[in-house]
Formats: structure tokens, C-alpha cells, sequence
């Protein structure tokens, strides 16, 4: 995919911010689908998929929220919630509803254009990743984005795949939250480690046979995670 072709769909029902975050992604040579409500979202996303899609949690109608979830439930495109104020609830709830990241109005447009790049970047190269990963009753097959529980496949997003290979890839060392966002995210100087916490959480819910007391995924107080082998 060249950068030409990629398409970004904004949903934002504020005219100003919806018309400057269209300027600025279309002056990065990105094609831009607009639309002020999580309906009209929905419709232009099934009728054309994104690459990216920026979704304001604030919306008429539908909220981001349940947008966000309804395009989870078929794809596994990057998704950014953009929300007006720095609110824990809000951030941690647009990422449990599926986002990949969370952006705080007001954004400079070179922090969207990077978070944006670095979500486009993500294709992760598997060349230094072993064909096959088996730990206990978990399998991995990361050259086909393939994730087995007792031989039933799970489904993960892309970020969620993404994460489960970095820390199946050295089972038993410990990941800090940066590592994680450098490795996963490719964020080197911007991020959050509740992007990390929230998507260690909902991987939990689906490989591990009880989440409360993870077999798998295990949190190491003050340092960060690790696979257990």
C-alpha cells in the first residue's frame, strides 16, 4: 500500500475540527472520508473500509463508543478515539470499547499525523519470529495471525495480536509498559501505559482460562509483563 492510497475516515460532529483534521490528514497525502455522526460512520465505513478511523467519543446519536464497537465486531482496523478532555473513565472506556489509541483535544496536527503514522507502520516483520510458538495449552502462528486455546482458535485485533507475540516471542522476560509501547504501539516519545494495562486486560479475557488469575499474561508489580512459559 503507498501512502497515496491510504484512507483515513474522521467522525467528528464539530465542523471547524472536522474541516482542520481533514486538511491536515489531506496534506499528508492521505485520502479523507468525513462524516459528523456514528450513523453516517458506519455507513461510509461498510460501504468504503478505512485504514484508520478517528473517532470523536462526543457524537450525536450513536456515541463513539458504540461506533467504535460496531466496527470492532467486523474489523480490526486501527482505531483512535479522540476525546475533549483527559478523563481516565473516558480513555480506559474507549479503549475497552476496541481503540487502539486515544487522542486529547486540543491535538497539534503533527501528533495526529504521527500517531497515525506509527499505527500505518505497525506490519510487523516476522522474520526474526519463530514459525510456530507453544506454550502449555497456547499456540501462535504469527505468520498467519493465527491464536489457538486448546486448539480453538481466538479472535484478536491486530494490536492485541500484535502484544501477545512481542511477549511470546522471550517467554519469561519481563516487558515494561515502555517497552511495550515502543514495540507494539512504535511509539518512541509519546503514548500512555494505560494503552498497555486496558489491552493486557481484554487479551486476558480472551486466552486465559480464568483472567482474574492469569495462566499466561502475568503482571510483575513495578517492573511491567511477561508470558510465562
Amino acid at each position: 500500500m503507498t501512502l497515496r492510497e491510504t484512507r483515513i475516515l474522521t467522525v467528528e460532529d464539530d465542523e471547524r475540527i472536522r474541516t482542520a483534521v481533514r486538511l491536515a490528514l489531506e496534506e499528508e497525502g492521505w485520502a479523507v472520508d468525513e462524516t459528523a455522526t456514528g450513523e453516517d460512520a458506519l455507513t461510509a465505513f461498510a460501504r468504503q473500509p478505512a485504514d484508520v478511523v478517528l473517532i470523536d467519543i462526543m457524537l450525536p446519536g450513536i456515541d463513539g463508543f458504540e461506533v467504535c464497537r460496531n466496527i470492532r465486531r467486523t474489523s480490526d482496523v486501527p482505531i483512535v478515539m479522540v476525546t475533549a478532555r483527559d478523563d481516565t473513565h473516558d480513555v480506559v472506556a474507549g479503549l475497552e470499547a476496541g481503540a487502539d489509541d486515544y487522542l486529547t483535544k486540543p491535538f497539534a496536527p503533527k501528533e495526529l499525523s504521527a500517531r497515525i503514522r506509527a499505527l500505518l507502520r505497525r506490519a510487523r516483520s516476522t522474520d526474526n519470529v519463530p514459525s510456530r510458538i507453544v506454550i502449555d495449552r497456547l499456540e501462535l502462528i504469527p505468520d498467519e495471525g493465527v491464536v489457538k486455546v486448546e486448539d480453538k482458535e481466538i479472535h484478536l485485533t491486530r494490536t492485541e495480536f500484535r502484544l501477545l507475540v512481542e511477549l511470546a516471542v522471550q517467554p519469561g522476560r519481563v516487558l515494561s509498559r515502555e517497552d511495550l509501547l515502543q514495540k507494539v504501539w512504535d511509539y518512541d516519545y509519546f503514548g500512555d501505559g494505560r494503552l498497555v494495562d486496558v489491552h493486557v486486560r481484554r487479551l486476558r479475557t480472551k486466552i486465559e482460562p480464568d483472567p482474574a488469575n492469569p495462566r499466561y499474561v502475568i503482571t510483575v508489580r513495578g517492573m511491567g509483563y511477561k508470558l510465562q512459559p
